[in-house]
């Protein structure tokens, strides 16, 4: 017989057949709670109006006082049973309540097993590893068309990388070197030679104005030219000898 059997009874009715169900019995064992908390806070009282009493008659009524204590003590007699008693009942509707939340789990438990089995009926792990191996391959597949596909295509032509570097530094060198004779400007030109054959010192007076016409020309055009210290120099008067 089981526990619950024990505690309520085997005897006939639907409790005796099937025995009550997990939730019946919390809710028997709540409802017993409420009444032996009530019967506490009734002694409670008792207890409160005796000794109350026992004051009231003290040393007046000695046999009423006595009275009074002796009802007194039985209340407390009882409130300490009742105390007792909350206590197992407390404790065992814990250990029901436990009993129904594992039950309802393992139940749970229970059903979710079934579903995942009836999910895993039409599951073979022969067909699963294939269909892996199937994604596997064409993954792989996939990777090389788009390796192909990326790969540039030159037609058949191939050229030669060193070769076309060196090509590509002599093109930099001729437009660095083009650069450069641009920047330094076109070539002096060189002065002609003195010549050999001693001028004068002190020309006649008509032939000054003739010489000073031909020192001014040759001035503008290849700058002046002193005859004493042979050197030429540009000036902005033709007519102005270095060595002045």
């Amino acid at each position: 017989m089981s526990v619950f059997g024990k505690l309520f009874g085997a005897g006939g009715g639907k409790a005796g057949k099937g025995g009550p169900t997990p939730q019946e019995a919390i809710q028997r064992l709540r409802d017993t709670e409420e009444m032996l908390s009530k019967k506490q806070e009734f002694l409670e009282k008792k207890i409160e109006q005796e000794l109350t009493a026992a004051k009231k008659h003290g040393t007046k009524n000695k046999r009423a006082a006595l009275q009074a204590l002796k009802r007194k003590k039985r209340y407390e007699k009882q409130l300490a049973q009742i105390d007792g008693t909350l206590s197992t009942i407390e404790f065992q509707r814990e250990a029901l309540e436990n009993a129904n939340t594992n039950t309802e789990v393992l139940k749970n438990m229970g059903y979710a097993a079934k579903a995942m089995k009836a999910a895993h009926d039409n599951m073979d792990i022969d067909k699963v590893d294939e269909l892996m191996q199937d994604i596997a391959d064409q993954q792989e597949l996939a990777e090389e068309i788009s390796t192909a596909i990326s790969k540039p295509v030159g037609f058949g032509e191939e050229f030669d990388e060193d070769e076309l570097m060196a090509e590509l530094e002599e093109l930099e060198q001729e437009e660095l070197d083009k650069n450069l004779l641009e920047i330094s400007g076109p070539e002096t030109v060189p002065l002609p030679n003195v010549p050999s054959i001693a001028l004068p010192s002190k020309p006649a007076k008509k032939n000054f104005r003739k010489f000073y016409i031909c020192c001014s020309l040759l001035s503008e055009l290849l700058g002046l030219f002193c005859l004493e210290c042979k050197q030429t120099s540009i000036s902005s008067h033709p007519a102005t000898p270095i060595c002045a």
